[in-house]
C-alpha cells in the first residue's frame, strides 16, 4: 500500500470516527436527560412524568442506533488500518413497559439503573473512539 493510499484509508477512518463521536454525543445529552427526568420520577413525579422520560429514552434509543450504525462503519474503515473497536448498546424494551404500566418505585429504580449503564457503556465508547481517533490523526501526520 502507497502513503497516498494509506493516508486516503486514514482519512476515511478518521472521519467515520468523527461522525461515531458525534453519534455518540448525542446518545450520552439524550440518556442524561432521560436519567434526569427518571430521578424526577422516582421522587414520585407521576404518570406525566412517566411519559416524558419515555419519550427521552426513545429519543436515546434512536441515538443510540444511529450511534452503532456509525460505530460498525468506524469499525469496517478501521479493519483498512488494521485497528479494532467494539461497542454493545442495549435499552430494554422490558423495563419501559414495566416502568408505565406498573408505575413504582423498584421499576423506576430497574430503569433508572439502566439507564446509568448505557450512559458508561456510551462514556466508555466515547472514550475508545476519542484515543483511536487521535492515534489514526498522528499516524496522518507521520505519513
Amino acid at each position: 500500500m502507497t502513503n497516498n493510499d494509506m493516508r486516503m484509508e486514514l482519512a476515511q477512518a478518521i472521519d467515520a470516527g468523527e461522525r461515531a463521536l458525534t453519534s455518540l454525543r448525542g446518545a450520552q445529552r439524550q440518556l442524561d436527560s432521560a436519567g434526569n427526568w427518571g430521578l424526577f420520577d422516582m421522587l414520585g413525579g407521576g404518570t406525566f412524568t412517566s411519559l416524558v422520560k419515555h419519550a427521552k429514552l426513545g429519543d436515546a434509543s434512536d441515538c443510540m442506533e444511529q450511534a452503532r450504525q456509525d460505530m460498525e462503519r468506524f469499525e469496517r474503515e478501521l479493519r483498512d488500518v488494521t485497528l479494532c473497536a467494539n461497542l454493545n448498546l442495549d435499552t430494554g424494551g422490558f423495563l419501559a413497559f414495566a416502568d408505565m404500566f406498573m408505575d413504582n418505585v423498584f421499576a423506576d429504580y430497574l430503569v433508572q439503573r439502566k439507564i446509568s449503564q448505557a450512559k458508561k457503556q456510551v462514556g466508555e465508547a466515547v472514550r475508545q473512539v476519542e484515543s483511536i481517533v487521535a492515534a489514526l490523526r498522528r499516524k496522518y501526520r507521520e505519513l
